[in-house]
């Protein structure tokens, strides 16, 4: 029992010679039904896990899902340890264009790796001559820019990661 509530019900129980002012019971009240609202509107995590892995390479079932559920476009999920994905970055680490592109024509935040993945040549160098420690940072799976720019084929940005001292082979994924 929190603190609200046993404050609640002990002035219940004391009795009709207390005058409870309306205020405190007011307060009370939304605070409790604030609390369920809460708990109520985050989206089930199946759910959620089952968006991820649609946008990996199903579009038909994410634009389903999406129409149904608009705020998934936003949702990640943990596969354990931090290893949060977005159904973005399930995409892009499979170099899946087509839902990458329209998961960002809904309102998706595009990220480094989706980009590099996509080969936009200009906006990821841009990025890295700004935050060169960037270029060592890892995807969901730890999967890294390389790994990206591969499977996008891009080869401008893979010549221009190993250039810059990045190095790894692909790895398949699913």
């Amino acid at each position: 029992m929190n603190r609200k509530k046993f404050i609640y019900g002990s002035l219940l129980g004391i009795g009709t010679a207390v005058t409870i002012p309306t205020y405190l019971l007011l307060k009370a009240q939304k605070s409790s039904s604030s609390q369920q609202k809460k708990e109520s509107n985050q989206l089930d995590e199946k759910l959620v896990k089952d968006f991820v892995v649609a946008g990996h390479s199903k579009l038909g079932l994410v634009k389903e899902m999406l129409n149904e559920y608009p705020n998934l476009i936003y949702a990640s999920y943990d596969w354990g340890n931090g290893d949060f994905e977005e159904a973005i970055e399930g995409a892009s680490h499979l170099g899946n264009k087509e839902i990458v592109n329209y998961l960002i024509s809904k309102g998706a935040r595009a990220n480094l790796f989706a980009l590099t993945m996509l080969g936009r040549t200009e906006l990821v160098t841009s990025v890295l001559d700004a935050y060169p420690e960037l270029l060592f940072a890892k995807g969901p799976h730890g999967l890294t820019l390389l790994h990206h720019a591969q499977v996008g084929e891009s080869l401008e940005l893979e010549d221009y990661f190993k250039n810059k001292g990045l190095t790894e082979r692909i790895i398949k994924i699913r």
